[in-house]
């Protein structure tokens, strides 16, 4: 399965942006799929992640939301509000069958990553 995470770019503080992820080779309809995101020197912060019918993101950003269109094969990360701490390359990711969704060794796809840049 290839993953093509896209949507990112400059915006302001306050404004939204949604990020999408485009799934080809594989449906990932059966698969929870994750938002990531990383800034240069640290390490990769979980941002959410998405059942097939549950979207669970990190309580510590409260702004984002994550929604999925399996006819589409897609999956979408919708940022409000946005600061510019969250400014980051965000990564898309697809969970192994049985993997535990705040691991991230155990995602086994990843998209190419999309940047995200706020400005103050």
């Amino acid at each position: 399965v290839q993953l093509q995470a896209s949507g990112g770019g400059l915006v302001q503080t306050g404004e939204s942006l949604r990020l999408s992820c485009k799934a080809s080779g594989r449906s990932i309809s059966i698969y929870v799929m994750g938002w990531f995101r990383q800034t240069p020197g640290n390490q990769r912060e979980h941002v959410g992640s998405i059942t097939r019918t549950t979207s669970y993101t990190n309580s510590t950003i409260g702004r984002f939301f994550i929604s999925r269109e399996n006819d589409k094969n897609t999956v979408y990360l919708q940022m409000n509000s946005l600061k510019p701490e969250d400014t980051a390359v965000y990564y898309c990711a697809r969970l192994r069958l049985g993997g535990v969704m705040g691991q991230i060794r155990d995602y086994d796809y990843w998209g190419q990553g999309t940047l995200v840049t706020v400005s103050s």
